[in-house]
């Protein structure tokens, strides 16, 4: 399975269609059938590395402030409780803790799934951030996934490279400020040359301004672990900027597109229209 690393943005992606959404669509669109999904969110920042290990899990609307509308979206995907078996395996002698009552689907997940993959039919399991540990840890873990690549799981970050909401600018609805393409940048270049370098960002000059909090951040070394440990690398998917300072790039690892049809079994053309994420 190839693997990704999605710029979510705001919440309000998830009921609207824009060259982002149109992006995730056709990722999911082109990808073999996964076994499962499993999604590193900035948005399960804990104490711990865990892994939901639910059967049902929850949508978790962890936001407030927007349209009732987007409370009232719901992802119902089934869990799979023998994945988070599987995972606790493969990254040995890393712990990771079993959630099973706690947590569930928060929009780091669901915003892009709901486009991805709308018809939530496919079993999804969230890893969780530890806050504690550096980001060599991350890189690490990602790396120590890879084998579930091979056994049909697709794996992806949802976060965002430059995610500063303190800075946004209204003004500003799709430029970057130069501090935020200056990080961007050099994180694509090295996404593109180098993955495993870029734990190595906090270094960089505007790391303060583009990453104030490490959360959505950290998604991204998952991705650049994996990229790591194969020979073939990433490719940007699709590429912007939000309000001044936040970066939408997104990337894929070893993504050859399968155009499949839209009951997604059979080689054809890619779904005619997008998902109402609001009606699954």
């Amino acid at each position: 399975m190839p693997a990704a690393f999605v710029g979510h943005g705001s919440p309000m992606n998830t009921l609207e269609h824009n060259r982002y959404t149109a992006a995730w669509r056709a990722f999911g669109a082109s990808v073999p059938r996964p076994r499962a999904i499993l999604v590193v969110s900035a948005h399960w920042y804990i104490n711990a590395t865990a892994v939901t290990a639910m059967s049902r899990p929850r949508t978790i609307h962890d936001f407030y402030g927007f349209p009732q509308r987007l409370f009232d979206v719901r992802y119902p995907a089934p869990g799979a409780p023998e994945l988070a078996d599987e995972i606790a395996e493969v990254v040995e002698p890393a712990w990771v803790g079993r959630d099973v009552d706690s947590w569930g689907l928060d929009h780091g997940t669901w915003s892009v799934l709901c486009h991805a993959f709308p018809d939530a039919d496919i079993p999804v399991v969230q890893l969780s951030i530890n806050a504690y540990k550096p980001f060599d840890y991350h890189l690490d873990l990602g790396a120590r996934l890879a084998p579930l690549r091979d056994r049909g799981v697709l794996i992806m970050g949802s976060g965002n490279v430059v995610h500063n909401l303190g800075g946004m600018d209204r003004d500003r609805p799709d430029s970057g400020f130069d501090w935020a393409q200056r990080f961007d940048e050099q994180a694509t270049a090295l996404m593109l040359e180098d993955p495993a370098e870029v734990a190595t960002m906090d270094g960089h000059l505007d790391f303060a301004r583009a990453v104030p909090t490490p959360d959505h951040f950290i998604p991204l070394l998952y991705v650049a672990g994996l990229a790591g440990s194969t020979p073939a690398c990433a490719e940007v998917l699709v590429d912007g900027y939000a309000y001044g300072s936040l970066s939408m790039t997104a990337y894929t690892v070893d993504h050859t597109p399968v155009p499949v049809s839209a009951e997604r079994g059979e080689p054809g053309a890619l779904p005619s229209a997008p998902p109402d994420c609001a009606n699954i």
